[in-house]
């Protein structure tokens, strides 16, 4: 069987034999109601264990509405309008509404791309900045140690309203819901205190019942208060196909429920190989962002597999510390000795790279130089084709292949196991 992978702004092909071929892991069939705006107006109007956003805040009041910087893929501009017209209809003047975009520990962004998050009605309506990660308001500190700072514009707001996209995060279970306030408006500090959970066992995809991280994120945001959310589940082509609007906890929950019903895959067994993509730009800008479709297939694959990694990475690992450890390490062992030792922001991606590579080989389809793939500890190939062809040539002409064209999304999961 003849497959298509993105990569970058292209595609790569592969030919498996079918007898070898146990799944393409793609999103399940889903029949949607609604689509985009449609959707996102749809959840407003029938929110989640709450009133109406209409109902809840009044004239007057000072309006912080949260959402994701430009790393996530949520459609703030499809979202905002909506959201507008709610808060109008309540009465709220335009001059008393700020759209904050959440860094955490990201980079400030340029007008440009905050112009284009918000849209160009919200952009020229209400005022748009990135939260100061600088300028903060102490709230005091959650249970498990995490200083609740929170972005003053944020924190001093009258009404919270935050927005986000849930998918799967490797750590946290999914993303969106607290997320946003945590650590979306926190300072490097209490994310770093909050992300050192990563290790324990429970901090896993698709899961959120015993997530100490999830926890602790919904901790501090109950310290900080969100007065109504919308958060969305896209579709591979990253359109909006649910939208879920409402209580912070209990919206979020059900849009988790969506998402699993979209993206989680069930599989007999791990095989042998598995081939994972992004799926394309700009999932796959650096390995610091492909690392999510990695970490997903690492449920796919045997003890000893092969994962064939299909990623542009065209501007390379994406993030100074997640450089520096793999650079100062001798194999991967050593960065996860180094992340035991004491927990760092960027270090924790590198870890987490390298807990794969303990489990299996990484053949490496990208667009980096082949010595540097080789210096983190990968195979380099020049086409998903010839990792194959190794990887078959390797493992036994009866090797077994799963293939993820949408890793980062999709989560394998083993029937009763």
């Amino acid at each position: 069987m003849k497959l298509e992978l993105g990569i970058g702004q292209r595609t790569e092909s592969v030919e498996i034999p079918d007898q070898n071929l146990t799944d393409v892991l793609t999103p399940n069939p889903m029949q949607y109601e609604r689509m985009g705006e449609e959707e996102v107006r749809y959840a407003l109007e029938h929110p989640i264990g709450s009133r109406r956003l209409r109902e809840i805040v009044k004239p007057g009041e000072k309006i912080a509405v949260v959402t994701s910087d430009i790393s996530r893929p949520m459609p703030t501009f499809t979202a905002m309008p909506a959201v507008l017209d709610e808060l109008y209809a309540a009465g709220v003047r335009k001059e008393d509404i700020t759209l904050v975009f959440a860094l955490g520990s990201h980079r400030k962004q340029t007008e440009e791309e905050k112009r284009h998050l918000a849209g160009e009605r919200a952009w020229n309506e209400i005022r748009c900045i990135d939260g100061d990660p600088e300028d903060v308001v102490n709230m005091g500190t959650t249970s498990r140690g995490t200083p609740v700072d929170i972005v003053r514009v944020v924190a001093e707001a009258d009404r919270r309203i935050c927005l986000g996209n849930i998918e799967y995060h490797y750590f946290a279970g999914y993303s969106g819901g607290a997320k946003a306030i945590m650590p979306g408006c926190s300072t490097w500090n209490a994310i770093q205190a909050n992300h050192s959970m990563m290790v324990r066992e429970e901090s896993h995809a698709g899961n959120i019942a015993t997530n100490p991280v999830r926890q602790d994120i919904e901790e501090a945001c109950s310290m900080v208060g969100v007065d109504f959310i919308l958060n969305v589940v896209l579709n591979e082509h990253k359109k909006i196909v649910k939208a879920v609007a409402g209580d912070v906890t209990e919206a979020h929950r059900v849009g988790c429920e969506y998402l699993d019903r979209l993206y989680a895959k069930k599989i007999k067994k791990q095989a042998d190989i598995v081939i994972v993509s992004q799926g394309g730009a700009p999932k796959d800008l650096n390995l610091y962002q492909t690392q999510k479709a990695l970490d997903n297939s690492k449920h796919a694959v045997r003890e000893g597999g092969i994962i064939i990694l299909v990623g542009s990475c065209r501007e390379g690992l994406g993030n100074p510390v997640f450089d520096q450890w793999f650079r100062e390490a001798s194999c991967p062992q050593d960065i996860i000795d180094r992340l035991n030792r004491g927990f760092k922001l960027g270090g924790h991606k590198a870890a987490a790279v390298a807990q794969v590579m303990n489990r299996a080989s990484i053949y490496m389809v990208s667009d980096m130089a082949p010595d540097f793939v080789r210096s983190i500890f990968m195979t380099p190939f020049a086409t998903v084709q010839e990792a194959y062809d190794a990887a078959q040539k390797k493992l036994g002409g009866n090797a077994d292949v799963i293939v993820m064209p949408y890793g980062g999304s999709t989560l394998p999961q083993v029937e009763n196991a």
